[in-house]
């Protein structure tokens, strides 16, 4: 029996994560020679691809030197936090990836805070060292810092440290002397996690993450922390409430490479995949048949954000999607909700409208996105935070907010922050950029994005992360134009853009089809406006000279879904189907709005 390890990547988002698990798969030799998987090899759904992130955690295992390491690979983003916390349970050691030239980032600090929690090993890798101007020792001392700052013991602060260039394939002790593998961050590995010591007693593993197979239905994955586990086995079921269900296993499953691989029997430390286990969640303990003892369960974050969900009631209905009923979309968010632990779901006083609770507007939108690949069609309502009352006083969470840009720029983005109710903690020169942290309400952080892209000309590079909850900080404006809505169903026409292009920004092309109600476009003012744009010109006989010209119509914006759903205000939805995303009012028609404003 070969020894096994279990690490957990974790890193602020973009500092190498994925890249260095390829990297590590590759040395492994997992594929043949003559194999070209690409690269982010475990970034594997459409979603990650496109975005550059890491959604959901992954498991692959690897053999060097006969040591066989499970690594599990974790998302950067504090919107995906329930997540990495869920999976450093499995692992006996961490590998703290940090940017040799951006340090240590909000998102840092928060994977690094829960895994100092749970008592885990750090060992520091520091990336991207053939950077200009990057300065790798300072980032060691500021890792340092961070590490004591956060109340690590002494043997966590005693951390090994390798610096390389994921990217360019190289790990070193000394960042100056260049290699040509990874193989100092593998000895690192072996020589510094812990091995698992397996405690005496009967069976408990701790349930942490789970899959779904359209074949054998959902599966349980977790570490074995005592006892063994065999194909056919009956065990418990000691769920969250310290309810006791017996049920079977049917078959086990190991990680070997990107696969699984079946085998008869689990030993303690591994981490394995449980198929035929009836009625489990996330949390609940595998554990002996005859005198079952649970495990402390799995505490979550609770969720910052909610939007409302209901069902697409416009007049294009149904056009795109597959699933367009209430209860197409409560089936689904109810399938969200058993592998999504961060969500949370509320029915509202309407059959056809539900609440749904998030992490963030990253974390939701991945969902309706997800959700509209898969054929749904659904409006989704402004995103509000949660505010809650603690001793008497309304209080509403605020987020550690770190913006990183041009140093001509950053005085610019100080006053929109301020606006926001933002408060500046530190500001410090990094080459020719600025890199500024803030105190911010998460309401302030809603379409603040937007903003800061284009006061940059694109260059901002923003993240935040929930800090706490505090006292209400009052107002904070919202968006300053009103919305240029249609006042009539039928086809857009070039003639009516291009003479109502003086009143604002259209959302819409030529020749789209739009409906009554729809937000097209944006007001040069503040107040919304009724236009028509489906008039064509009057095709009389009597022409005026010069009156001809041809139409200049400047091109259309267009909102990507996260961009849609900051930018709408209280009275509009965002119309979500599987090839459109629309700006709409709730109430189409003018009477209505007029008539539920006054009341």
């Amino acid at each position: 029996m070969s020894a096994t390890k279990n690490i957990a990547i974790i890193a602020h988002v973009d500092h190498g994560k994925t890249t260095l698990v390829d990297k590590i798969m590759y040395h492994c030799q997992l594929f043949r020679e003559n194999q070209n998987t690409g690269d982010l090899i475990l970034d594997n759904n459409d979603l990650e691809r496109e975005r550059g992130i890491t959604i959901t955690s992954k498991n692959v295992s690897v053999v060097y030197k006969g040591t066989k390491i499970n690594i599990i690979d974790t998302p950067g983003h504090a919107d995906f936090g329930g997540e990495v916390e869920r999976v450093l349970n499995m692992a006996d050691g961490v590998l703290l990836l940090v940017d040799a030239f951006e340090g240590p980032m909000p998102q840092t600090r928060f994977v690094l805070q829960k895994a100092i929690d749970l008592g885990l090993k750090p060992c520091v890798v520091i990336n991207k060292v053939d950077k200009e101007n990057c300065t790798p020792e300072e980032v060691h001392e500021k890792v340092f810092d961070l590490m004591f700052e956060l109340g690590a013991e002494e043997w966590q602060l005693d951390f090994p440290t390798v610096y390389g260039s994921a990217k360019n394939n190289w790990m070193s002790e000394d960042w100056k002397n260049q290699t040509d593998n990874i193989e100092p961050l593998l000895d690192m590995v072996i020589e510094h996690v812990p091995t698992f010591e397996a405690k005496e007693g009967n069976t408990q593993m701790l349930i942490t993450s789970l899959d779904f197979s359209s074949f054998t239905g959902r599966i349980a994955i977790g570490r074995l922390l005592r006892g063994s586990l065999k194909e056919g086995q009956q065990v418990s079921l000691v769920k969250r409430d310290g309810k006791i269900v017996k049920t079977k296993i049917k078959e086990l499953y190991t990680f070997e490479g990107l696969g699984r691989l079946k085998v008869q029997e689990v030993i303690t430390g591994d981490i394995c995949a449980i198929v035929g286990l009836e009625g489990f969640e996330i949390g609940d303990t595998v554990a002996d048949i005859e005198n079952p003892e649970g495990l402390k369960t799995i505490a979550i974050d609770e969720p910052t954000m909610s939007m409302l969900f209901t069902i697409n009631d416009s007049p294009f209905f149904g056009k795109d999607g597959k699933f367009v009923t209430s209860r197409h979309i409560k089936d689904r968010l109810e399938r969200e909700l058993e592998k999504n632990l961060a969500l949370r779901v509320n029915a509202t006083d309407s059959a056809d409208k539900f609440l749904v609770f998030g992490r963030g507007v990253l974390h939701l939108s991945v969902l309706i996105e997800t959700m509209r690949r898969e054929g749904y069609e659904m409006q989704i309502g402004q995103p509000q935070v949660i505010i809650k009352e603690i001793d008497g006083v309304k209080c509403e969470p605020i987020e550690q907010l770190t913006i990183d840009l041009p140093e001509e720029v950053s005085g610019r983005a100080v006053e929109m922050v301020s606006i926001r109710k933002g408060e500046m903690t530190s500001m410090e020169a990094k080459g020719s950029r600025m890199v500024c942290e803030f105190l911010i309400p998460s309401r302030g952080i809603i379409g603040l994005r937007n903003q800061l892209l284009t006061a940059t000309a694109g260059e901002a590079i923003m993240s935040h992360r929930f800090l706490e909850y505090q006292p209400m900080k009052g107002d904070i404006p919202q968006r300053q134009n009103g919305s240029l809505v249609s006042m009539e169903l039928g086809k857009s026409i070039p003639y009516s853009i291009d003479k109502l292009q003086d009143r604002g920004k259209f959302f819409v092309d030529p020749g789209e089809d739009i409906y009554e109600g729809q937000v097209i476009g944006e007001n040069s003012r503040g107040d919304d406006m009724t236009i028509n744009i489906t008039k064509t010109k009057k095709l009389s006989n009597v022409r005026s000279s010069g009156a001809d010209d041809k139409a200049k119509i400047v091109p259309a914006i267009k909102f990507s879904l996260e961009e849609a759903l900051e930018y709408i205000q209280k009275d509009e939805y965002v119309e979500v189907t599987p090839k459109h995303i629309r700006l709409r009012k709730i109430h189409l028609t003018e009477n209505d709005r007029k008539r539920f404003k006054i009341a």
